[in-house]
């Protein structure tokens, strides 16, 4: 059998490009280049049908080493925790306060980018220290 060598992951939302633009700040992703012929992903979406236009997006990482990510437009709004949620590992390694600061410091960042703080989960003995987050739409995540 073989092995799964890459994947994406994919959020459904109501805005992909402004979420997709959040994650780019988050992780450092990039946004790919426009598909062959097109300028611009502007110019891309003006070619499809009025139905389509701004219906998803992507961003990447530009080492290669992280999965794409990927945003398509759905209807119906999020009402509901997530059962899949990223994990965005800005504490490894350190514990403690040391772990808190960083925890903290990268929290400071991502609420002037839209970012929610939801709330503070304490070291317990097991775990470690983390901050629930809600990105630009809503989209639970955790700073770990």
């Amino acid at each position: 059998m073989a092995s799964i060598k890459q994947f994406q992951v994919t959020f459904d939302c109501a805005e992909p490009e402004r979420v997709a633009r959040f994650w780019c700040e988050v992780l450092g992703y990039v946004v790919p280049p426009p598909p062959p012929g097109f300028a611009g992903w502007d110019d891309f979406d003006r070619s499809l049908p009025p139905e389509r236009q701004g219906s998803a997006f992507a961003c990447v990482d530009p080492s290669g080493a992280g999965p794409r990510l990927f945003f398509q437009r759905v209807p119906e709004g999020k009402v509901v925790k997530n059962r899949v949620h990223l994990d965005v590992r800005v504490g490894t390694g350190l514990v403690g306060e040391e772990r808190l600061a960083a925890l903290e410091a990268e929290c400071a960042r991502l609420v002037p980018l839209g970012a929610a703080r939801v709330r503070l989960l304490p070291a317990d003995g097991f775990n470690e220290s983390c901050i629930v987050m809600q990105d630009v739409e809503g989209n639970e995540f955790c700073l770990d």
